[in-house]
């Protein structure tokens, strides 16, 4: 796998997108050169022929990346990838179309665009399906073998099994034997086996929960030696999902491992970010500061903007800013997490809250310093004390600024359960133990496709 900005991405993928955008630049390339003829010299280096060819290649990885065709653990049948790229270039066409009848001097040359969308549709149709089928050779897959018992065994085989972007394959395991007593047995003779028979494997992964007296080590040390890759599951599992599961999580994880390191100069520069996207935010939205206030003022009666007191870094309190979206009742009883198509919520107030509209005021927050732009959601005091005596490493999350958006908004979505809190809480962590600029502008981008798809609101 490749990491980029602190996330690890199946190097196949990274492939994917490297091979489809030569198919795009190839495609209108040849489409400049047979209807520019001997004109093509020209019309690229004069009339910035290679900049729009650039910006094409660009456009249209954006559109596929929009509709998850870089994703493909998000889809689910393989004729489903044909019928998004079909949507990724019948979009891209109806946009080119609207660009070139607005400004004229976009086109290449007369016709380009239009031959270069025929060839790149029968391009990328037929390169899909050279792909799907490259990816299911045995040459461009690793052998795995999962070293483990109980629930993360099947954990790891389960992902690996549903993760073909992964490029790995389970080729084995040891039956998921629970028996501590005759563990040590039953692993020396599963990896003699492997040694012995010949079969070759790339990667062992160790999965078990307690390795005391467990391993088999000279076994492991002889397949270290003979190049196979042994690897912890926990890592495997955070490479894979992106996430750190607690199960398995100790405090030496914390100590010992790579990253969870606050920099000073690492805060300033962030703080400076983020800063300026609030503030670039707030003057964006200005003009259509009245229309919101109207809509709210037309939804229901009360108030136009919404405090809610939330805890942020050091377990201090401070109040967020909203537009209302609920009616003025809508906490009578108590406070309690907001569900799916909640009736407290106001017409206008739900698709506010679909396109984070309502979130624009806490701008201002991230202004005054009490949040940053990407960072953990901020909780309610009200759960936090029973959410910290139930997920364990809860309070980690209040070590620095809490954030408009975040790792586990673009990933993972609401949380409003005890159960989905603590998934919220793996991503949180894995966020923390990476943080850097680099993973903040990431989870911007990511975070303009969860608005447009209108992912992870309640």
């Amino acid at each position: 796998m490749i990491r980029l900005f602190n996330v690890y991405y199946p190097t196949r993928t990274i492939v994917l997108l490297l091979c489809e955008a030569l198919i795009i630049g190839g495609s209108f390339l040849l489409a400049t050169v047979l209807i520019a003829g001997p004109d093509s010299y020209l019309v690229l280096n004069f009339e910035y022929g290679w900049v729009k060819i650039a910006v094409l290649i660009i456009l249209t990885l954006l559109i596929s990346y929009y509709f998850d065709l870089y994703e493909p653990q998000r889809i689910s049948e393989s004729w489903e990838i044909y019928f998004r790229l079909l949507l990724v270039l019948g979009f891209l066409s109806f946009l080119l179309s609207g660009v070139i009848y607005l400004f004229p001097a976009f086109d290449i040359a007369h016709s380009v665009l239009l031959l270069g969308l025929v060839f790149l549709t029968f391009a990328l149709v037929v390169w899909r399906g050279v792909y799907e089928w490259l990816i299911g050779r045995d040459a461009f897959r690793e052998r795995v073998y999962v070293l483990g018992a109980g629930e993360r065994a099947r954990m790891v085989v389960n992902l690996l099994q549903n993760r073909r972007d992964a490029g790995m394959e389970v080729v084995g395991c040891d039956g998921f034997a629970d028996d501590k007593a005759h563990r040590h047995e039953v692993f020396s003779a599963a990896l003699a086996d492997i040694d012995g028979s010949g079969h070759h494997i790339d990667r062992l992964v160790v999965a078990l929960e307690d390795r005391r007296g467990g391993l088999p080590m000279r076994e492991l040390l002889k397949l270290r030696f003979n190049g196979v890759v042994i690897e912890e599951a926990g890592a495997l599992l955070e490479r894979l999902t992106g996430k750190l599961y607690l199960d398995g999580l100790r405090p030496s994880n914390f100590i010992y491992s790579e990253g969870f390191r606050v920099k000073p100069s690492q805060q300033i520069a962030r703080r400076i970010v983020s800063t300026l996207t609030a503030a670039i935010g707030l003057l964006l939205f200005l003009p259509f500061f009245p229309f919101v206030v109207l809509m709210v003022r037309m939804s229901s009666p009360g108030p136009i903007f919404f405090r809610q007191t939330r805890v942020g870094m050091g377990g201090r309190n401070f109040s967020v800013y909203k537009f209302r979206t609920m009616r003025t009742d809508a906490e009578a009883a108590g406070a309690k997490w907001a569900t799916k198509n909640d009736p407290r919520v106001t017409r206008v107030g739900m698709f506010m809250r679909k396109t984070r509209l309502d979130e624009v005021p806490q701008l201002w927050n991230v202004l005054r310093g009490d949040m940053g732009f990407v960072g953990p959601r901020p909780e309610r005091p009200e759960f936090v004390p029973w959410l910290s005596e139930q997920i364990p490493y809860f309070d980690l999350r209040h070590m620095i600024r809490p954030g408009l958006t975040g790792w586990a908004q673009v990933r993972y979505g609401y949380g409003a359960t005890l159960a989905q809190s603590r998934e919220k809480l793996e991503f949180d962590l894995y966020y923390i133990k990476h943080m850097t600029l680099g993973l903040d502008l990431l989870i911007m981008f990511e975070t303009v496709k969860t608005i447009i798809r209108r992912q992870g609101a309640q």
